[in-house]
């Protein structure tokens, strides 16, 4: 069949604007299954962003079941430290992890750390606590348990002044229950007395003893931590702050009724 010349020229121009078209779409299906899926990063299943509850010990597989104690809400935490002056007349004896250093004061003296589980030589009291601090003998122990605090607080504790990294002792058996930093105490243990409702509290702590964690249960006499000035402490007044006190809301196991430790480390 003839077409005249103008058909011609339609049907020749219909079938160049179809083949640009097919063209077009195909250059474009090309370009769009080549281009690469830029994959979405899915969010490690543990997230670095630790829990704070469970990072004050840096072990979440040790958190502790007690709730974080709320130190502007405790009558415990250590505050108004005390003066080196109140050190005690006659240096603590040395331990046998640093020989040579019973001739230094306290201020001066640094017994070698000692691991965690070992129990730290020095007298002990005849009585149920011994001295949570080793080398200090009860006529070294001073009565600090009424002294005044800011905000009109007692001091409810007492002080044990002591070179920087001797050995803390658990003062008696019990389980970890809180290990915990704050503003006032520093680094600090809480530990629970076996009949569950004395809390035994060190504070200003240089730092735990190795292998100690939340729910481990601690000997007496077993070397729990160290003597430092973290905390309110004072720069250099090296110390350690304990004090106990019996549970009487059990969901606020930092507070309760104060014991004055002093009689009964010393037996007096």
């Amino acid at each position: 069949m003839a077409f005249s010349p103008r058909a011609r020229v339609l049907l020749l121009a219909a079938s160049i604007l179809l083949g640009l078209t097919a063209l077009i779409w195909y250059l474009t299906s090309r370009s769009r299954h080549a281009t690469p899926v830029t994959p979405i990063n899915t969010p490690p299943a543990t997230s670095e962003l630790s829990n704070p509850a469970n990072s004050a010990n840096g072990n979440a597989a040790h958190a502790s079941p007690y709730a974080t104690p709320s130190m502007q809400e405790s009558a415990h935490a250590p505050d108004a430290s005390p003066s080196t002056d109140t050190a005690p007349s006659t240096p603590p004896a040395a331990t046998n992890s640093s020989p040579g250093a019973s001739s230094a004061p306290p201020s001066q003296a640094s017994p070698a750390p000692v691991a965690s589980g070992a129990h730290a030589p020095g007298p002990t009291n005849a009585g149920e606590l011994v001295i949570p601090v080793a080398g200090i003998r009860p006529e070294q122990l001073q009565d600090t348990y009424t002294q005044s605090r800011s905000e009109g607080r007692t001091h409810n504790a007492i002080d044990i002044m002591a070179a920087r990294n001797t050995p803390v002792l658990a003062a008696t058996d019990g389980e970890i229950i809180k290990l915990f930093n704050s503003e006032r105490g520093g680094i600090t243990l809480y530990q629970l007395g076996t009949d569950k409702r004395t809390v035994y509290y060190y504070a200003h702590l240089e730092r735990y003893a190795d292998g100690i964690t939340e729910n481990r249960f601690a000997r007496r006499g077993e070397i729990i931590g160290y003597v430092g000035d973290s905390g309110n402490a004072g720069r250099d007044n090296c110390h350690l702050h304990f004090s106990i006190w019996l549970i009487t809301d059990p969901k606020r196991f930092w507070d309760g009724e104060n014991i004055n430790p002093y009689p009964l480390l010393t037996k007096r």
